[in-house]
């Protein structure tokens, strides 16, 4: 699928993530389906087990689960989330036919590691998904703010053109801000019904 940035009615799936380590054994994830007028018609939600590899799979299947045909990018709040399980961008992007942009907003000297320190026995395998991602690329968005992206389906610039559509100040995308915000509650709830379920 080819992204026409100028096109006015673009619409971005943002997803973003919620968890505590040692607290659940699964992240909460939610998407939010926005246009470019920042008008949202959609949300998902989902979830990645904690330090597992599942991320990609959760993603695709969010993605499925809208059933929309008229979504033209996705945005990731983080490639590497729920602590070390990572996406696989290609596989979103061949399995959805999607443009995908991963973000990042902190420099990074690299995981690898943090990566052998927490996975002593499958550290290997973990650092070859982490690899896989490719490298970052630092781009500057119209707020005069710096993020750091990996893009697959579309280049540099016209990720950073897609990024400027959806970014009202600062440097994160209101579809990911959004879902953070909303993946943030779920996860509250899910804590608060377990703990009444104790009871």
């Amino acid at each position: 699928m080819s992204v026409r940035v100028e096109k006015r009615g673009i619409r971005a799936l943002g997803i973003a993530e919620s968890f505590r380590v040692g607290v659940l054994e699964r992240s909460c994830l939610a998407g939010v389906v926005m246009r470019a007028d920042l008008v949202v018609d959609g949300f998902v939600f989902g979830s990645a087990t904690i330090g597992g590899d599942d991320a990609t799979d959760a993603v695709v299947g969010m993605f499925y689960r809208l059933e929309r045909n008229d979504i033209n990018v996705i945005i990731l709040r983080g490639v590497i989330i729920s602590f070390f399980n990572i996406i696989d961008l290609e596989r979103v992007y061949l399995n959805t036919n999607v443009p995908v942009i991963g973000l990042t907003f902190e420099e990074s000297e690299g995981l690898d590691e943090h990566i052998k320190h927490h996975f002593p026995q499958n550290w290997q395998h973990k650092i070859q998904q982490y690899h896989k991602v490719g490298e970052r690329k630092k781009v500057q968005l119209k707020t005069g703010s710096a993020l750091f992206i990996r893009a697959v389906g579309l280049n540099e610039k016209q990720a950073t053109q897609i990024l400027n559509k959806f970014t009202l100040q600062g440097a994160i995308p209101e579809p990911v801000r959004l879902a953070h915000l909303l993946a943030r509650t779920k996860y509250q709830w899910d804590l608060e019904r377990i703990k009444l379920g104790s009871q």
